[in-house]
């Protein structure tokens, strides 16, 4: 099975720049003008539309937010280190995201962090052997 998630952002080419930065894969084929789409794991993407191409798609006009209307949803996916992890989130910040909490749980590490246009994103790792800790 295939995932794109897709989000309307204010500004394909900040989005993009800021995706890029994270050092994730732009797929030309599927990126224009009005959307960039970056694999982010096998059959795994993210799409940035315009929000002209967003709403385009019918019946979200509504669904439409800004930079300033927090997301609904949090992204959330595994990385294969804590450093892997701490160095995405690090990217994040210096591509002009917004850094959020650190939590240390006795199983996973996780951090958090929304995009310029609010999109929020937590990576973690699963600690190994966290049912012995």
């Amino acid at each position: 099975m295939s995932l794109f998630i897709t989000c309307p952002v204010e500004s394909v080419h900040r989005a993009t720049a800021f995706y890029t930065a994270l050092g994730w894969t732009l797929n030309a084929e599927m990126s224009d003008d009005n959307v960039s789409c970056f694999a982010i794991a096998p059959d795994q993407y993210v799409m940035l539309g315009s929000r002209e191409m967003y709403a385009s798609v019918g019946g979200t006009e509504d669904l439409i937010g800004g930079p300033g209307t927090p997301s609904k949803v949090t992204v959330s996916f595994d990385l294969g280190s804590r450093e892997a992890v701490d160095e995405l989130v690090e990217r994040a910040g210096t591509a002009g995201g917004r850094i959020g909490d650190t939590d240390d749980y006795p199983f996973m590490y996780q951090r958090q962090f929304d995009d310029p246009d609010g999109y929020h994103w937590s990576p973690f790792w699963m600690k190994p052997d966290a049912s012995t800790a």
